[in-house]
């Protein structure tokens, strides 16, 4: 199976889990980037099955409406039943980095929001350790040096994403070679650095279930204690 086929494949295994627990009021929240892109191809097919959905991107936003599914700002909705998205990393606790789409605070901000966050990944995503993958960071354009210089100092070795604006009109600064062994503690330590926005990752608000694309099929993988 190709990369691509096992995208589909989780996609359809989420489509799968959420279609029974819809009803005429339900809004889903809808991540950015390849993996989300198949999902919401399919979503098309029981677009008359809920209400609408919350977009995490402009780009998600478009291919939602290019569907035909009503898309909805997150601030006149009262609650989001599922958030499906993929991840960039994800470790066997269902922490993440995402934002390899540059659209990762919007993506955290409807997973704070939804009741449960399925992420929809392939088996080259998981990780033992979180870090191989550059660990983005949104920043406000005046404070790039500045962050760049406490990134340095927390450890990593920051690296401007040229030509990227987020949606947010903000910059994305890209880490590598981070300790990320504890990914909580780093995502607060970044969140503190002034001038950043947010960073991508998602070890507070992980993920509450994992659909894992695999040459032997989706497993279905939940959050421990969830």
């Amino acid at each position: 199976m190709t990369q691509d086929d096992l995208k589909k494949a989780v996609a359809k295994a989420a489509l799968d889990y959420i279609t029974p627990r819809l009803n005429d009021d339900s809004v889903i929240g809808v991540g950015t980037g390849s993996t989300a892109n198949f999902f919401i191809d399919l979503l098309a097919d029981i677009k008359t099955s809920f209400d609408g959905a919350v977009a995490s991107s402009d780009a998600t936003a478009q291919r939602l409406k290019s569907h035909g599914i009503p898309v909805y700002e997150l601030t006149n909705v009262h609650e989001l039943e599922f958030y499906i998205d993929g991840a960039d990393e994800i470790n066997e606790r269902l922490e993440m980095i995402k934002g390899g789409g540059a659209a990762l605070t919007r993506e955290k901000i409807v997973a704070e929001v939804a009741k449960t966050f399925i992420c929809i990944a392939d088996e080259s995503k998981q990780v033992g350790i979180l870090g191989q993958f550059p660990l983005p960071v949104e920043v406000i354009p005046m404070a790039r040096s500045h962050v760049g210089r406490e990134i340095v100092r927390l450890g990593g070795d920051p690296q401007y994403r040229e030509g990227v604006t987020t949606d947010n009109g903000n910059i994305i600064i890209d880490i590598h070679n981070m300790d990320l062994s504890r990914p909580i503690k780093v995502e607060e330590r970044l969140n503190h650095v002034v001038g950043t926005v947010t960073n991508g990752l998602f070890a507070r608000r992980p993920a509450d279930l994992l659909l894992l694309g695999t040459k032997e099929g989706v497993r279905s993988i939940p959050r421990k204690g969830v």
